[in-house]
């Protein structure tokens, strides 16, 4: 690095002893990355004899004219140039780059700087690499490492902008083995232009180079990072960053913390977040508003609506007053869970807010749960409330309703407001398209439904990975996985990233099939692509393994789904109950089974038959009671009632028989069906008495 300064300082003391450009060629030559950047059979020969001007007379016209052109008018005061013109013959990026040596030699380092930001504003020399290496290293050469740096801020924006971002964040690193060490204000900048652009891999590689080149990141420096790695989800490189951020003891900005929520959450790691929370202050961020409702669409997103709520009252603890937005996440949450009319009363309270009103968003969430529940009427008569609030319905407003409407089977309705959606203005869009063909499809009406897609293709439109997905659905309904997986295919070719949805839907029918094997590659590409499983992929998982025989793959797989943060359900659990029963590991069933009822999960009446059954023919009826005596009264009569039926099909007649009577001591009404069964199995098996005695206890209940 020094004898590279010294050369180039010898050169500006000796300007006339030898020439300027032979004497800097021969320190070019001696370093590989000029070397190969520069070719010097483009240069003027060395300097035979000087002008008036002090100029050479050997350099082409055109080189020479520039040059005093730029002297002149830089003494007269205009040091931007502003008056300079683009000669005629014009100047080429080579003959710009002989400009720059002769008026560093001559005018100095500034004059050159001078030209140079004239030069790049023009097209021609903008992306000429050469051009902004020769000028950093005329600023070097007199120490101005500043204005070195800020042309490198200059080459990273135009070349970014050119998509050649790459080369510009090589060759500021490698000018730093010519003279110019890694400046942190250059380091954020090639971020910031990289983040801006949305190079993401550049943001990793120069946030990488400038820790390995012992550059401290700043706080603005993280910015960049944080974003790339939660678009990317990747959590693990994402804590190792905050807690580098905490050893230098930098700041966490309120955006970039939302940023992280959101990962964190789509991650299925809220409870992570909860962590983050309570840390954050330690590192200057007092959590806000926005912060707040991200946990709490999070959470609203996996269902958890209850902690969702127990949020809010936290963050209205702390003095946080909660926005529309706030509550718009509330009610799309309630609704999604099918707790409208909860939903509801949040609306109207928003509604009769002084603060704040519902908007389109929260009009379109409130609509579309009505329209989940079918009831069109309350989702239409709030469509008319919203044009009377002054709110006008957008896109996504038409869109639920119409895909309500399909859902119903009223195709009718549907097209009828997708006239009106036209006459307002709005041009239905693949969403809106995909509601009716979605439920053309389900109501069997398949010619329909393909002649719809074709009208929208043929309008423009382009199918998204929710038309895949619905078509793939179509063909999965059908047992044909072969056109459902060249849709899959088709799909990635065209640029569409399958969700965890359409993964589960592959997963679902494969292991209906039987081929579990299958469904595991496909759990596994999933996880590979960044996808985080849902509880739907887990069950379904989980119950082909059960349906298989191989219920210890399915806990292995229960075990990962509670280690990830996601709440099984009662299908679930009973999935994973019917399995266990099968292979007659009763113990674990019960177990589960009583886990279940711990955490409030209701199970389903198959669930209790199939244990009940199995613990009836291995322990006796009266350890069965036990194991049922948790269940809701209701449920319990109705298991009762199919559990006697099933043991009198399988001639447990006395412990159908003992079951019957414990029904009737509940205060049980008989079903004619189950004492028809039982009776029939008492015939089967001669043991009139039985089925006579019952029949009599039952008359005298019955009077």
């Amino acid at each position: 690095m020094f004898k590279t300064l010294i050369a180039f300082s010898n050169i500006s003391k000796n300007p006339f002893t030898k020439s300027p450009l032979t004497a800097l060629s021969r320190v070019i030559s001696t370093k590989p990355w000029l070397k190969a950047l520069s070719t010097f059979s483009h240069f003027p020969p060395p300097f035979a004899q000087h002008s008036e001007g002090g100029f050479p007379d050997n350099p082409p016209d055109i080189v020479r004219r520039m040059c005093h052109v730029v002297y002149k008018t830089y003494e007269e005061g205009d040091k931007r140039l502003c008056s300079v013109p683009l000669l005629s013959p014009k100047l080429s990026p080579e003959q710009a780059v002989t400009v720059i040596f002769m008026l560093s030699e001559k005018g100095g380092s500034m004059m050159a700087l001078s030209f140079f930001y004239w030069a790049i504003g023009h097209q021609e020399f903008m992306l000429h690499l050469r051009l902004y290496i020769t000028m950093a290293a005329s600023l070097i050469t007199t120490g101005n490492l500043e204005r070195a740096q800020e042309v490198m801020r200059c080459m990273v924006s135009n070349f970014g902008s050119a998509g050649k971002m790459k080369d510009a964040i090589d060759m500021v690193i490698e000018m730093r083995n010519q003279g110019l060490p890694l400046n942190l204000h250059t380091m954020n900048w090639i971020l910031k232009v990289a983040d801006k652009l949305g190079f993401d891999d550049l943001v990793k590689y120069a946030f990488s180079e400038m820790r390995d080149n012992g550059v401290n990141p700043t706080v603005c420096s993280f910015k960049p990072i944080i974003r790339v790695y939660c678009k990317e989800g990747k959590i693990a490189e994402l804590e190792n960053v905050l807690r580098t951020m905490q050893e230098n003891k930098c700041s966490l900005d309120a955006a970039s913390f939302t940023l992280i929520v959101n990962a964190y959450c789509e991650n299925g790691l809220e409870g992570r977040v909860f962590r983050l929370f309570e840390k954050v202050p330690e590192m200057g961020l007092t959590p806000n508003v926005i912060n707040y409702t991200a946990l709490i669409n999070g959470l609203c997103i996996r269902g958890r609506v209850k902690q969702a709520f127990e949020v809010l009252e936290r963050m209205v603890a702390e003095g946080h007053k909660p926005n529309v937005y706030t509550h718009t996440t509330l009610i799309n949450g309630l609704c999604k869970k099918g707790w409208t009319e909860k939903a509801f009363r949040l609306f109207l309270k928003l509604v009769r807010s002084e603060s704040y009103k519902p908007n389109v968003q929260t009009y379109t969430s409130m609509i579309g749960g009505y329209c989940k529940e079918n009831k069109m009427g309350r989702a239409e008569m709030l469509l008319e409330r919203m044009r009377e609030q002054g709110l006008v319905p957008n896109t996504m407003t038409y869109t639920t309703l119409i895909d309500g409407y399909c859902k119903g089977g009223n195709f009718s309705s549907a097209y009828s407001l997708l006239e009106i959606m036209v006459q307002e203005g709005f041009d239905p869009n693949i969403s809106t398209y995909n509601a009716i063909i979605n439920g053309l499809l389900k109501k069997g009406k398949a010619g329909e439904a393909y002649n719809l897609l074709e009208a929208g293709l043929k309008r423009g439109l382009k199918p998204d990975h929710v038309t895949y997905t619905i078509l793939m659905s179509e063909q999965l309904k059908r047992s044909n996985t072969r056109l459902a997986l060249a849709l899959f295919g088709r799909m990635i070719e065209e640029g569409f990233l399958p969700d965890i949805h359409t993964y589960t839907m592959l997963i679902t029918s494969f292991c209906k099939e039987r081929k579990v094997k299958i469904s595991e590659r496909i759990f596994d590409e999933a996880l590979r692509m960044g996808l985080v499983p849902s509880k739907e992929t887990y069950t379904s998982m989980i119950s082909g393994f059960s349906r298989d025989g191989n219920t210890s793959s399915g806990l292995k797989f229960f075990q990962k789904m509670t280690a990830k943060g996601c709440l099984p359900d009662a299908v679930t659990y009973g999935a994973l109950i019917s399995g266990l029963c099968k292979e007659s590991r009763l113990e674990e069933a019960i177990s589960i089974f009583h886990a279940m009822m711990e955490k409030g999960l209701i199970p389903c009446e198959v669930t209790c038959v199939t244990i009940a059954y199995e613990y009836c023919v291995k322990k006796g009826v009266e350890d069965t009671m036990g194991v049922l005596e948790k269940l809701e009264k209701r449920l319990w009569f109705r298991v009762v009632n199919i559990l006697i039926r099933k043991l009198s099909s399988e001639s447990h007649v006395d412990a159908a028989n003992g079951f019957f009577h414990k029904f009737l001591d509940e205060g049980g009404a008989p079903n004619s069906i189950t004492f028809a069964a039982f009776a029939n199995a008492c015939y089967s098996s001669n043991q009139y008495s039985i089925a006579s005695q019952l029949s009599s206890r039952i008359a005298a209940v019955s009077s």
